[in-house]
């Protein structure tokens, strides 16, 4: 989402004078009312203000009584053709996001029919000598091991592509020549394509440094691993980022473990609680980021870092650095068992 939500968001207490300068100064026909805890309270749209005027309802009636009470909403992380197939469906417009009962933005029919270009950078690592996956990667890049009738790299960058992006830079290290003869200068692919070479690998972190000075001053890059897949909206990242101002922003996969025993909880030797296998949920990286220019330009050429180093670093200068949670599909391919759930899910994912 382009447009700032936020700004169509009003209180119960607004008046319809109030929704409607909402509605003309954002021109997107409708507005979100919210109580305090920004949880959804009803939809005014125009149609409503105009309804409401014919009846000779006053300017300054409170929105919750011409409001609808009970929307059509969509989880946040819905598939966008879900969304438009949504939204045809039930003749609406615009849908509001939801997490839990809290709005956390909004999509409209327009934009998702909009065909838009980013020209924000597009970083891909892609020089791992992937160990775990020997032999297939004696002489084969891990990011060019084919999955499907693909190599993997190919399928991550024609997911970009799709979302509009056109700007890529790829780091590499073993077997570059490879990946370099297989993609020039990307214009088979009608995108445009650098090649950042680390000597010796330098870490996620350290290949910021090699990055050409002339990055756009003024954009986010997204940099991602060269050997995940995965179904996350790179526009709503991007979004999410942006219009928090955040230094950095690192996406997230929720991880369950199951402890295999009965945990006991005691004080000196009394038990005070027991239970039976419980299942632990973490947070972890999910190998996806957004980088704003500041963080990039802190890495001098040349340096050993790992990216979650990096943003510790700049936690504790400005504590700045967001987190993403994504629910879509999301592989990691790091062992043969990965790479071969990979060429099952390949042809239902619709990434090949």
């Amino acid at each position: 989402m382009s447009y700032s939500w936020k700004k169509i968001l009003i209180k119960a207490e607004s008046t319809v004078l109030d929704a409607l300068r909402v509605i003309d100064n954002e021109a997107l026909r409708i507005a979100l009312v919210i109580n305090d805890e920004q949880q959804l309270l009803g939809v005014i749209t125009d149609g409503d203000i105009r309804r409401g005027i014919l009846n000779n309802l006053p300017l300054e009636t409170p929105v919750v009584e011409i409001m609808s009470r009970s929307p059509i909403t969509a989880l946040a992380n819905t598939p966008k053709e879900q969304l438009v197939k949504l939204m045809e469906n039930r003749g609406i417009l615009a849908i509001p996001l939801m997490e839990g009962n809290k709005v956390v933005g909004l999509e409209t029919l327009h934009h998702l029919f909009e065909e838009k270009t980013y020209h924000n950078p597009v970083f891909i690592m892609a020089g791992g000598f992937g160990t775990r996956l020997r032999p297939l990667t004696d002489n084969c890049p891990k990011p060019m091991l084919k999955i499907g009738n693909k190599p993997i790299l190919e399928i991550v960058i024609r997911s970009f592509i799709k979302a509009g992006f056109v700007n890529f830079y790829i780091s590499t290290h073993y077997m570059a020549e490879q990946i370099q003869r297989y993609f020039g200068d990307g214009s088979k692919l009608g995108v445009k394509i650098n090649y950042i070479h680390e000597d010796s690998p330098l870490g996620t972190g350290g290949a910021l440094g090699l990055l050409p000075e002339d990055l756009p001053q003024d954009l986010p890059l997204i940099m991602m691993n060269g050997d995940v897949l995965t179904k996350v909206d790179f526009e709503r990242l991007l979004d999410f980022h942006t219009e928090n101002q955040a230094d950095a922003t690192m996406c997230v996969r929720e991880y369950d473990y199951q402890i295999p025993y009965g945990v006991v909880n005691g004080e000196g030797n009394k038990i005070t609680s027991m239970v039976e296998k419980p299942i632990q949920r973490f947070f972890v990286n999910a190998g996806i980021y957004v980088v704003s220019p500041r963080v990039i330009q802190s890495v001098p050429k040349n340096l050993n870092i790992d990216m979650p180093t990096l943003l510790e670093q700049h936690m504790s200068d400005r504590d700045n650095i967001l987190m993403f949670p994504i629910h879509e599909y999301w592989l990691d391919i790091g062992r043969m068992d990965d790479f071969n759930r990979a060429q099952a899910d390949i042809n239902t994912l619709g990434l090949d």
